[in-house]
């Protein structure tokens, strides 16, 4: 009869209880992990999309911190409106002769020599309103400087309120042993308004 050496089958997997229990803890401890992982899967929710859950920026209106302001100096530094200039409502126009009747001068011109009469109409675009005008006359030198030969607050002239124009006859002669000869200006002046000019010359 024939008996195997030390007690032990020779099969490939091991018999022995050590082996076997720690083929069973290892086995247990996988399905363990497994089973955890399947139940952590289910109750865990899943992490927010943080792209998504940024807000999307809006745009917001501009406001200017300070208005602008029209015919303000440039940014070149030069003015952006030049000054306007006031126009005058009323003109001087000279002749040798004057119409009585209408106050138009007759014979028009503006250069008056010796033994000529000097005339002038004085037309409005409104009526005169006053009584009198202040009457300023100046010569123009060479170099453009005024001389005042007749200063409005010394000479005064008869208009009626209620028209728009008047017209004076002088004799030439008279005006230029005053004023001499030369280029001048006339300005007519209500109160301290000036409502009309004109150039005129006296010459020898």
């Amino acid at each position: 009869m024939r008996s195997t050496a030390g007690g032990r089958s020779g099969g490939i997997f091991p018999t022995d209880q050590a082996s076997l229990v720690s083929i069973g803890v290892a086995v247990v401890s996988i399905v363990l992990a497994i089973a955890a992982g399947l139940v952590f899967a289910g109750i865990v929710p899943p992490a927010p999309n943080v792209a998504e859950a940024t807000p999307t920026p809006s745009a917001t209106a501009s406001i200017s911190a300070a208005p602008s302001v029209s015919g303000g100096p440039s940014a070149s530094g030069s003015a952006s409106a030049a000054p306007s200039v006031v126009p005058l409502i009323g003109t001087i126009t000279y002749g040798l002769g004057l119409n009585t009747a209408t106050h138009e001068v007759t014979n028009p011109s503006d250069t008056f020599g010796p033994g000529t009469r000097f005339c002038y109409s004085i037309l409005l675009t409104e009526p005169f309103g006053v009584s009198t005008l202040n009457e300023e006359v100046v010569r123009v030198e060479s170099n453009g400087t005024e001389t005042v030969v007749q200063a409005r607050t010394k000479e005064q002239i008869d208009v009626t309120p209620g028209l728009k124009i008047a017209g004076y006859s002088v004799r030439t002669n008279g005006l230029v042993s005053v004023w001499g000869i030369g280029n001048f200006i006339m300005r007519e002046f209500r109160g301290t308004q000036l409502i009309a000019e004109g150039r005129f010359t006296f010459t020898n």
